[in-house]
């Protein structure tokens, strides 16, 4: 029985972590994607937070999705006096991504599946040696 649940457990990581990949993945995406017009904002980046959650039919703390918001940092200005999204001083707002934090929290996030992976993996190695010394 604990051992199902080590294994829900990790496979609450599992789902949290790839829909966190998946987030940073949107904001790689959209870290070029500037506003059509001058009054409006570019792309904001995302970010995923999780809360512990108790299952009630097993007991265990499971990670739950909390929420996904957007990051409250100033976006950027770059001079382009001729693009149709530069105001009147002639500067277009650029999103608030930065492609070196986006690759170290895809590299902490890649490294927390492999470990939930990892702890899955061994949860049934041991069931399944528990079920041959059984026989």
């Amino acid at each position: 029985m604990e051992l199902n649940n080590s294994i829900g457990v990790s496979a609450s990581g599992l789902r949290a972590q790839s829909l966190r990949m998946r987030v940073i993945a949107e904001n790689l995406a959209n870290s070029d994607s500037v506003a059509k017009t001058p009054d409006a904002d570019p792309y904001r980046r995302r970010v995923a937070t999780f809360t512990a959650e108790v299952d009630r039919a097993s007991g265990a703390t499971q990670v739950a999705v909390k929420s996904i918001e957007g990051d409250k940092s100033q976006f950027g200005r770059v001079y382009q006096p001729g693009s149709p999204a530069a105001d009147v001083q002639g500067y277009v707002s650029q999103p608030n991504v930065n492609p070196l934090i986006e690759a170290a929290d895809m590299k902490a996030a890649q490294r927390s599946y492999e470990a939930n992976l990892n702890a899955i993996e061994s949860a049934r190695g041991m069931t399944m040696r528990t079920i041959d010394l059984l026989k």
